[in-house]
């Protein structure tokens, strides 16, 4: 099988167990747009943005760490497993017993319920304690079992988030003295979002404690520290990344006056979700990729076989793009179906085409991840996050969540091309930029034709996606039987 043959194969069963998870907890979208409302929609969306945060400092670099040290000598295999798994466990019950020490204060700085932060405290440190498994599925290429179980989660999840708001109403108000009508409160329905992710998160750790048994508890310190040493700057770009993924709700509960912000978080993140295609496509094929890159770094041919697969992930990249704003009006009344939550949409092209700019930045970053010059990655995320939080700061005073729309666009954009720039003077890969650049500017011309001159009109929009899909056919059709045929 030719090494896109299995990139393919890879990307799709981590495709599937990211994608299907995913598209399974959209499915909650439009219940949580229903039945929390503006603002409870806002406090869930402004917690999970601080779980982000926290699931990165958690993993302090970890995950990357063990895909590097486990492939640099085969011999020390085994200690490297079970110094990392040691690691992580450790750190994770010294940060769960010490924040449940200080709930309540932590609680009243970031101004929620000490209920959801006690709910985001477990779920966090449950969820840190499952990332040594799920990369050991990931470096054993075993992508069955780590697919299986993602999907398990979030099934789990979403079997108790329907119990909870369509199942269990109809249950208290039929026993109104019995215990389900108990534990049901209307006005605290928020809270059942955080019950459910940690108990699937608490099944999901069961289900992987016999992992736990088979790599086993050890330390080497020696390892260890070269191993945080290398992780260091993985955690730094992590924490950049975590500040560009989710600090714009953060700022904007902060930053809005208090009446407005939970409703204003409200419905930017819901309309934030229409940009999820373009990152289940971005981080499934990174799921696929990172591996490969690491595997393939020595062959013979590797640079050439990375600027191709980053001219094919731009492809893909701009069709999603072009397809969700072509059919936008389709997508929200699937996804938000609430029109109170509609005034936020004018973020939707940008947090898309902000989406397909990290996705290729993730795959122009082989360049540093290949040579273990990961200290770039931090610098170019810090930047990054410098920028993030410096638009945030100056535009959501003047235009709230478009100023954060604004702000996630400038950060990607940055980084892609910082990337691409400081990689070529460093490691030189034959981007065929001529292309890449034409695909992109195409989708995003005829996206803008699309929306803003034909006002989303389907049969208009239609035909440009389908001229847009005959060009990349012919150019690229020799290409790809050539790829075909290995």
């Amino acid at each position: 099988m030719s090494v896109f043959k299995n990139l393919f194969k890879q990307t799709f069963i981590y495709g599937l167990a990211t994608v299907l998870p995913r598209a399974l907890a959209i499915f909650l979208v439009p219940l949580y747009v229903i039945v929390l409302g503006k603002e409870q929609y806002g406090i869930y969306a402004s917690l999970m943005a601080f779980l982000i945060l926290g699931n990165v400092l958690l993993s302090y670099g970890m995950e990357t760490a063990f895909f590097r040290f486990i492939n640099k000598d085969e011999s020390k295999k085994s200690i490297v497993q079970s110094t990392a798994l040691t690691s992580l466990t450790i750190s994770t019950l010294l940060f769960l017993g010490i924040s449940m020490l200080v709930r309540e204060p932590l609680a009243n700085f970031l101004e929620f319920k000490v209920e959801y932060i006690v709910y985001g405290l477990w779920i966090l440190a449950l969820d840190a304690l499952v990332v040594l498994p799920f990369v050991w599925f990931r470096a054993n290429e075993q992508p069955m079992r780590y697919a299986v179980i993602k999907i398990f989660n979030v099934v789990i999840n979403l079997g108790f988030n329907l119990f909870f708001f369509l199942v269990l109403p109809d249950w208290a108000a039929a026993s109104p003295d019995s215990f389900w009508s108990s534990i049901y409160s209307e006005e605290n329905n928020v809270a059942y979002v955080f019950i459910a992710n940690l108990i699937a998160s608490g099944i999901t750790l069961l289900v992987l404690l016999p992992l736990y048994l088979k790599i086993g508890f050890g330390f080497n310190q020696k390892i260890w520290k070269q191993m945080l040493k290398y992780a260091f700057p993985v955690l730094i770009a992590g924490v950049a990344f975590s500040i560009n993924e989710a600090f714009d709700k953060i700022l904007l509960k902060y930053l809005l006056p208090s009446d407005i912000a939970e409703a204003e978080v409200g419905v930017y993140a819901a309309c934030y979700k229409l940009g999820v295609f373009m990152t289940l496509f971005a981080t499934a094929f990174r799921l696929g990729v990172e591996p490969f890159f690491f595997n393939h770094a020595k062959s013979e041919n590797a640079r050439q076989t990375y600027a191709t697969i980053t001219k094919y992930f731009t492809i893909c990249g701009s069709i999603i793009l072009l397809i969700v704003i072509v059919y936008i009006d389709i997508f929200k009344q699937i996804l938000i179906p609430e029109s109170e939550f509609w005034e936020a949409l004018v973020i939707v092209p940008i947090i898309l085409l902000a989406n397909l700019c990290l996705g290729i930045y993730h795959n122009l970053s082989v360049w540093y991840k290949v040579t273990d010059k990961t200290k770039f990655g931090a610098y170019i995320s810090v930047i990054g996050a410098l920028i993030t939080i410096a638009l945030n700061l100056a535009l959501i005073p003047i235009i709230s969540y478009k100023g954060s729309a604004i702000a996630t666009l400038a950060a990607y954009g940055t980084m892609m091309v910082l990337s691409y720039l400081i990689g070529q003077k460093r490691y030189p890969i034959p981007y065929n930029l001529k292309k890449i650049g034409s695909y992109l500017l195409l989708s995003v011309g005829l996206s803008g034709l699309s929306l803003y001159v034909f006002d989303g009109d389907l049969l208009i929009g239609t035909a440009l996606l389908l001229v847009f899909l005959l060009l990349i056919f012919f150019s690229e059709r020799h290409e790809i039987k050539r790829i075909l045929r290995r």
